[in-house]
């Protein structure tokens, strides 16, 4: 966590105590709406679906910034205290959440950590040796993605049980959605004709396992770490023995990395989303997560089949 962060913290908590909005007090805005704040945007299209208008959805983290190494500013803090529900991946994802719900209110505030109860993998070559992280990219499963919109399912029925059935329909609409992505991704592992595929940075470790695929990465956890000369080298010698023809890259970090390699083996790019945030113009293309999920399930569908 960068140095600035505790700085911000005892800034803000003089703000706090004397802020707090009259939402907390009535567990409602003034038009008569939860207010919902998530951390990036897989989150907050969970949440979208599942409230539906029975709340405004925040996003903490704009649109086309990395969420890695992001941190909340002060009026960041300000709309979680104020907020009736806070929504964040956890799983080592946010790791500035902790430090902030240490440091304030939460007497009115129902938190949901959406990865809570989930088979999470150990993140491997990220972070401080003497810390164990874990690798956060659930959601890019569509069967773990699934059982996230079920916590956030539930943990609103908590905070707003008057909306039960709301909530429920919702929910239930949005698992047919994610079910049949499900179906569509097992279909397309069915029939491939290899099972590797190639990324620039191990995000799609969960979805590979799902569907007995094997991914190939160039980098660790973290998007921008790089790797070294020789670990290229053994990875270019890996995609050439197994004629993979496409390395995939993303649209948040920078794609040299990738490049380097699909030059040095001969293979083109194309783009495989972890949707860690969607760019300005996936927004107005009015993509969402269904919607980016089905891009990568094609992009690998013809990868796999080269």
């Amino acid at each position: 966590m960068k140095k600035m962060l505790p700085v911000v913290l005892a800034a803000v908590l003089f703000a706090l105590s004397g802020c707090q909005s009259s939402s907390n007090e009535n567990g409602r805005e003034g038009n008569g709406k939860l207010k919902i704040v998530t951390t990036f945007y897989p989150m907050y299209d969970f949440a979208k679906n599942i409230a539906g208008n029975n709340a405004s959805v925040k996003i903490l983290i704009p649109a086309g910034v990395e969420p890695h190494d992001w941190e909340p500013s002060t009026k960041d803090l300000i709309d979680i205290q104020n907020a009736d529900v806070f929504i964040y991946n956890g799983a080592s994802m946010e790791n500035w959440v902790n430090k902030v719900l240490q440091s304030i209110n939460q007497k009115n505030l129902t938190v949901i950590e959406a990865s809570k109860g989930l088979p999470l993998a150990d993140g491997k070559g990220e972070g401080d040796s003497n810390v164990q992280s874990l690798d956060p990219h659930v959601w890019l499963d569509p069967a773990l993605a699934k059982k996230e919109a079920e916590n956030i399912y539930r943990g609103l029925v908590k905070k707003d049980p008057a909306h039960k059935k709301d909530y429920e329909k919702n929910y239930l609409a949005f698992s047919k959605k994610l079910n049949v992505l499900d179906a569509n991704f097992k279909k397309t592992a069915k029939h491939a004709k290899r099972k590797e595929f190639v990324t620039q940075h191990t995000a799609f470790s969960y979805l590979a396992k799902q569907y007995g695929l094997k991914q190939i990465a160039v980098a660790g956890l973290s998007p921008d770490q790089e790797p070294s000369l020789k670990g290229l080298e053994e990875i270019a010698n890996e995609v050439q023995k197994r004629h993979i023809k496409t390395v995939f890259f993303e649209t948040l970090t920078s794609p040299k990395v990738a490049h380097t390699l699909a030059k040095e083996v001969h293979a083109k790019t194309d783009v495989l989303n972890p949707l860690e945030g969607l760019t300005d113009k996936e927004q107005k293309q009015g993509l969402d997560y269904i919607a980016v999920m089905e891009k990568n399930r094609k992009a690998l569908e013809h990868a796999l089949n080269e």
